[in-house]
């Protein structure tokens, strides 16, 4: 059972691992300047126009790269949010976790900025900072206020609800301050949206993704042990809440720099881990590495789709991934008991 396990988790991957690089050259074919996938071949080895170089190169790779890094962060920091909470509505974005991120970002741009555009280098790499800190904030009021004698799962879910519309309250009477351009920009992103797609935005969330997934796979066993029950895990040794905050820490870093870059994303970290159980099992050794390629392979199609369904307009690709998670949602709360 072991080797067939293990034989379809490669073959998973391997399958998922295809749809990303098809999918990945679809993003590059599609939108407003459009560019055959036999042209996008040549342009990549250098033998497209200068026209076409600056489209794929400046423009669409870097915004599908944050993409599918975006979608990687949020799909495994709602797995280890789900694990670690034994709730299966566990997500950055119904938490609050997002909107206090989102809530951080916009707070720094504007009072040091005093605009909602990134201008210079140094604050484009703070961003990812500032984010993680308002999702750290978020987490600790969810977890002090959860807390009784141990986390409740439906109480956590119930205070997240209630810290996320605390947040959503400061937006808008933030917002309300901004003039009108800034007071735009802030609703389409913290809605969902890929903004400043460039390097330097690539190059500012890229170390703490490529860092804490791999750290959350070698936490693998933990999180498995804590999906038992508190009891059951200090039974096998496990030191509970030194565990649980430290996975807490890290969903919470890849969440705000997730955030940060892609504005607060609804459900992607909700329906992906319920995805990845269904086709590979509960062990997380096999769930993370999974999730973070359904994840970014999501949002990578989910951004193609805002970015040609209303051409030449853009819609969030937040939106998007709402309209495709909300059913399955609202399938799981009325199954939830």
């Amino acid at each position: 059972m072991k080797k067939i396990h293990k034989s379809k988790f490669r073959w998973t991957v391997f399958i998922l691992v295809i749809g990303v690089i098809i999918s990945f050259f679809l993003s590059l074919s599609t939108g407003i300047i459009a560019i055959s996938p036999a042209e996008v071949v040549q342009t990549i080895l250098h033998n497209g126009t200068a026209r076409q170089e600056m489209v794929l190169f400046d423009f669409r790779l870097p915004g599908i790269i944050l993409a599918l890094l975006i979608g990687a962060g949020l799909a495994v920091s709602g797995s280890i949010l789900q694990g670690v909470t034994q709730n299966e509505l566990a997500d950055p974005g119904i938490l609050g976790i997002n909107t206090g991120a989102g809530l951080a970002v916009v707070l720094f741009l504007f009072f040091f900025q005093g605009d909602l555009e990134p201008t210079n280098t140094s604050s484009i790499f703070l961003l990812p900072i500032f984010a993680f800190i308002g999702a750290l904030v978020a987490a600790g009021f969810i977890y002090l206020l959860a807390w009784k004698k141990g986390i409740d799962p439906i109480r956590l879910v119930l205070v997240g609800i209630g810290i996320n519309a605390a947040f959503s309250a400061f937006l808008v009477i933030f917002q309300l301050k901004m003039d009108p351009q800034n007071f735009r920009q802030a609703t389409v992103w913290l809605s969902g949206d890929i903004w400043n797609t460039n390097w330097m935005f690539v190059l500012s969330i890229l170390p703490w993704i490529i860092t804490l997934i791999p750290v959350t796979i070698s936490k693998a066993k933990t999180l498995d042990v804590l999906t038992l029950g508190d009891e059951v895990a200090a039974g096998l040794g496990s030191k509970i809440e030194k565990e649980r905050v430290t996975l807490l820490f890290l969903a919470v870093a890849l969440a705000g720099a997730s955030v940060a870059a892609g504005g607060a994303i609804a459900f992607l970290g909700l329906i992906v881990p319920h995805i990845t159980r269904k086709i590979i099992g509960p062990l997380h050794q096999y769930i993370i590495p999974i999730s973070t390629l359904i994840g970014g392979l999501l949002l990578i199609i989910a951004d193609m789709i805002a970015k040609n369904l209303l051409q030449p307009t853009q819609m969030p690709v937040g939106i998007i991934v709402s309209i495709l998670s909300a059913p399955y949602f609202i399938y799981l709360l009325m199954k939830t008991k």
